[in-house]
């Protein structure tokens, strides 16, 4: 089980290194990284959003990671939490597909792969949350 958990604090780490970077760049040069456009969500740049929803996913992770909160929250919570972000980045790549905007520097648009990392969490936490129902 607890391999699980660490698979979903690497993953959350990740999404919170490029949501980090992506902000950070916005934040500073008031660009967005990749010659990227940037989408942006009630005034702000949907990657500062992101940061925080894997900023709640790395805490709550970690703390499963050393024991201080128990499988079943960090399941709960990082499986809450991608969804969010599912619906979230998604939203976004429909209007990219739909602008054929999907492309970017690094192969797919930042979004998509934000997607992708939610993706990957929210199926890692119902594999770890089914796993302990049937235990």
């Amino acid at each position: 089980m607890k391999s699980l958990v660490v698979i979903l604090f690497i993953l959350a780490s990740a999404g919170l290194l490029f949501s980090g970077y992506l902000s950070a760049v916005n934040l500073f040069s008031n660009t967005c990284a990749f010659n990227e456009s940037c989408p942006f969500f009630l005034g702000y740049p949907a990657c500062f959003y992101g940061f925080a929803m894997y900023l709640i996913m790395f805490f709550v992770t970690g703390f499963g990671v050393l024991g201080k909160v128990h499988y079943k929250n960090v399941f709960l919570t990082d499986a809450v939490v991608s969804i969010i972000g599912i619906l979230f980045a998604g939203s976004f790549v429909v209007q990219e597909l739909l602008q054929a905007r999907i492309t970017g520097t690094l192969g797919l648009s930042t979004c998509a792969y934000g997607l992708i990392f939610y993706i990957s969490i929210f199926v890692t936490s119902l594999i770890g949350k089914s796993r302990l129902v049937h235990e």
